[in-house]
């Protein structure tokens, strides 16, 4: 990948010291792996139709059995995503979702749920708008971490250290053509949970597990130094979840859920609904036991308990 303009490439970082996750994220996983399960991690395109839609979503996926939201910020180029993804990206944008918006939007998800906030994006709506300010009020919104989709281990120097003194997590990618060297440095940079793709490509919703995933995980798992492993890209079904939660502590579900959205809203039927259901049996799904799954999944309509609200 090419350096971005400004930036000159370095070297793979020698070491990078990962402080101790303590904040919500490192509890959601916690939390998990005390029930014997996954956490469950959905994504959402941010004004996908439009921005209350995204925050009534959110109530929905934590009602649901959800752990982490994944928070998508709608961008004009996104070089990783699949058609579903691409199409959810063109209605926020057309909703006029800019990153002040995604982040007023995730202190109203903050507000009204105790789900972790991943802010997922592209480096360049940060580079518009400022880095330090982004990582500012990311943190002041109740984000908990960033997840910059095309910022390789080679330029995250540049950035890394104005996202951890935010008080953010720092969270990499890294895939089965990842080579040990890059796949090294992605471990050493990231804290909260290290990110599998589970294939190459870009995103969207698969029938089968990649056959290379459980060699991928096994890789991932020798440079991540104890930290959370979570699985995404193309995990669309409650089997393919169930399996993936047999080798990771977290399931990351994007395109299934935005196109089960898409398509109730194209039939004039609940998107709410909708998004419940899938995301209730995909959460039971990363039970690692194949049990119930102990208060996961509620029927949707029937909130949860909620967590206790902590704030950062």
């Amino acid at each position: 990948m090419k350096a971005h303009a400004g930036v000159k490439p370095r070297p793979f970082p020698r070491a990078s010291a990962r402080p101790a996750s303590s904040g919500r994220i490192a509890a959601a996983f916690a939390r998990a792996a005390s029930e014997n399960r996954a956490a469950f991690i959905p994504y959402l395109t941010a004004g996908d139709p439009d921005l209350e839609t995204t925050a009534v979503l959110a109530r929905v996926l934590e009602e649901s059995g959800s752990d982490i939201l994944e928070l998508g910020v709608p961008f004009s180029d996104p070089i990783a995503d699949g058609p579903v993804i691409q199409r959810a990206a063109s209605r926020g944008l057309a909703s006029e979702t800019t990153l002040e918006k995604v982040l007023e939007t995730a202190a109203r998800i903050r507000r009204e749920t105790s789900l972790a906030l991943v802010l997922f994006t592209y480096l360049n709506p940060l580079l518009r708008f400022g880095f330090e300010r982004a990582a500012r009020e990311a943190s002041a919104a109740g984000v908990d971490g960033v997840l910059v989709t095309d910022l390789p281990p080679e330029e995250a120097p540049a950035y890394q250290p104005l996202l951890r003194a935010g008080g953010l997590d720092t969270i990499f990618l890294v895939s089965p053509t990842s080579p040990s060297a890059r796949m090294a440095a992605a471990g050493r940079l990231s804290s909260g949970f290290l990110y599998v793709v589970s294939r190459s490509g870009i995103t969207g919703a698969r029938t089968a597990l990649a056959p290379e995933l459980e060699q991928t995980v096994r890789r991932a798992r020798r440079q991540a130094s104890g930290l959370p492993l979570a699985v995404g890209f193309g995990i669309s079904t409650p089997e393919a979840a169930r399996q993936t939660a047999l080798l990771a502590e977290g399931v990351v579900v994007g395109s299934a859920l935005v196109r089960v959205a898409e398509q109730a809203r194209a039939a004039g039927k609940s998107v709410s609904r909708a998004v419940g259901e899938l995301s209730a049996s995909l959460a039971r799904a990363c039970a690692k036991t194949g049990s119930p799954g102990e208060k996961r999944g509620a029927t949707p309509g029937t909130p949860r308990p909620r967590r206790s609200m902590e704030r950062r």
